[in-house]
């Protein structure tokens, strides 16, 4: 069921999603991500790209950047066939714990998404929740979809989730302040060239203060389109939000991404 074998580079001090993807704290700063969100997304993913109308139990799914398991764990209820890969123990493990309970079989592989095998085994793949742009260089992203594309059959499916740089820019909020249970949780983003990075203080009732820090290179619609296309991939749709509604370049905060592999 669980392959927990890492395949990524030894570094001296953790690249930021190193640490803060493997912190406890993390899904309770995320609590507000929910499976009812988990469920929207998939049935639109299906729609969208056709899938829904195939014999569902027959389809090999990749979960890229799976975390603990929110999508991944929809599409092993439909009947999929689902890996799950992340390079985070912890969030690899809650995904493990809450397939036992829910008595699911999903396989999970722990490793850097630039290190996903070119298996050619997938009928669809899935990235979503803003888990791309994490790396210093562009190169390291296209070498992600580079992956992605020898990860797929011919004819499978790769959606990518990213924010829409546009209203993101124009709706920025420099600070915020929230709870979660016990936890005071403050946010302070700002945008830093073409990345949007924030860092998140984590002050508990009692005990010591946390602080973590995220940074994702945001990409226009032209740039990441070129990149998809050079991938090998054809750009079939675009939807702006999870409900799948249109894009609009000004408005939509996402770009979800159906891509196909010719």
């Amino acid at each position: 069921m669980t392959d927990y074998s890492d395949s990524s580079e030894t570094n001296s001090s953790p690249l930021w999603f190193e640490e803060w993807f493997n912190h406890p704290l993390y899904l309770e700063v995320y609590s507000h991500r929910d499976r009812d969100e988990a469920v929207r997304c998939i049935q639109t993913i299906l729609s969208l790209s056709g899938l829904e109308h195939q014999e569902l139990a027959s389809l090999s799914v990749l979960d890229i950047a799976c975390g603990a398991g929110r999508h991944a764990l929809e599409l092993a209820r439909l009947g999929c066939s689902v890996t799950g890969n992340d390079l985070s123990p912890f969030l690899l493990e809650e995904a493990r714990k809450e397939a036992m309970k829910s008595q699911l079989q999903l396989n999970l592989t722990c490793c850097d998404m630039r290190h996903v095998p070119a298996t050619g085994h997938f009928d669809l793949i899935v990235q979503l929740f803003t888990s791309f742009g994490y790396f210093e260089r562009k190169e390291d992203d296209r070498l992600v979809l580079d992956k992605a594309y020898g990860a797929l059959k011919e004819g499978g499916w790769y959606v990518l989730d990213l924010l829409n740089p546009i209203p993101l820019a124009r709706n920025l909020v420099p600070h915020s302040l929230k709870t979660a249970g016990n936890l005071t949780i403050h946010e302070e983003r700002a945008f830093d060239s073409d990345k949007i990075t924030k860092t998140i203080t984590i002050t508990p009732q009692a005990g010591e203060t946390f602080t973590f820090s995220e940074s994702v290179r945001l990409y226009g619609k032209e740039e990441i389109l070129s990149m998809l296309m050079e991938a090998g991939f054809s750009v079939a749709h675009i939807a702006g939000n999870y409900q799948g509604e249109p894009y609009m370049g000004n408005d939509s905060p996402r770009m979800m991404l159906f891509c196909q592999k010719p």
